[in-house]
């Protein structure tokens, strides 16, 4: 049996002029930046489809170009997420679906359902916008995560409908937004938001110590004890969960080198 779900870490998209230079070799080709970042990197959070469709070509392309084990996490569309009603909301995820998502195969990993940072946690609302989620796409297996950012979310029922659809809440580690550590799916997804472009790492040595450990607590099937829960009372199961991390938004110059560090930081135990 094994002991550990997988840890990796990533950044979110491949193109920032920044990255040329400091993280991508001098003169390599824009064509080739995935590629690259793909020899390097274990997922990448791709933030394009949350702003428009791709064509299935384009999925294709990406899959054609990342090494086996290689992950996407995508951001869903916010036409489905911005919206008063969630429910109502079938039709545009639909749409994001069946664009040609199925082309990325097994490198597709979470797709993140992220909320407008005004959004308030509604029950029912919210459990009729858990229930339009697929757990198969055309054979292929989903998992889903969901970021909700207004502190209406920070309450024991929304935990408790997390775990009854089996969703993660993005754990984010943010400035403004709620940290929301509970576990409630076979996976853990964290996006560490509070990096510093005047750090070589993105995050300093104390904090990358202080996440590496919860990433192994997690993938080893435990609850950090560090982190605050919304819901201290429920009972989690213990079993190796495979952990998504995310060195994203602030400190972005350096946050190729700060998933490089954490994976260097995780394979020494």
């Amino acid at each position: 049996m094994t002991k550990s779900g997988k840890i990796r870490t990533g950044i979110g998209g491949w193109t920032f002029d920044a990255w040329e230079g400091t993280f991508y070799p001098e003169k390599l080709a824009k064509k080739r930046q995935l590629e690259y970042a793909a020899s390097k990197l274990e997922v990448i959070e791709v933030n394009g489809t949350y702003y428009g469709s791709q064509k299935p070509e384009t999925f294709a392309k990406w899959a054609s170009e990342v090494p086996d084990g290689f992950i996407f996490s995508l951001k869903a569309s916010r036409f489905t997420t911005n919206r008063k009603v969630l429910a109502d909301a079938g039709e545009s995820m639909e749409k994001f679906l069946n664009q040609g998502i199925v082309e990325l195969g097994d490198h597709l990993g979470p797709i993140l359902w992220q909320f407008a940072p005004t959004k308030r946690f509604e029950p029912d609302d919210f459990e009729a916008f858990l229930k339009l989620l697929p757990n198969t796409l055309e054979g292929l297996a989903l998992t889903h995560v969901v970021e909700v950012r207004h502190d209406s979310f920070k309450v024991p029922e929304f935990v408790a409908l997390l775990q009854k659809y089996k969703v993660a809440p993005v754990c984010a580690e943010h400035f403004d937004y709620p940290m929301i550590a509970d576990v409630t799916a076979d996976f853990v997804y964290a996006r560490l938001q509070k990096g510093s472009d005047d750090i070589p790492t993105c995050y300093a040595d104390a904090d990358m110590n202080a996440w590496g450990k919860r990433l192994k607590t997690w993938a080893e099937g435990g609850v950090p004890d560090d982190l605050p829960l919304i819901d201290e009372t429920r009972k989690v199961e213990t079993k190796p969960r495979d952990v998504f991390a995310f060195f994203i938004h602030e400190g972005k110059v350096n946050a190729p080198q700060g998933a490089m560090a954490m994976q260097e930081l995780l394979s020494r135990g």
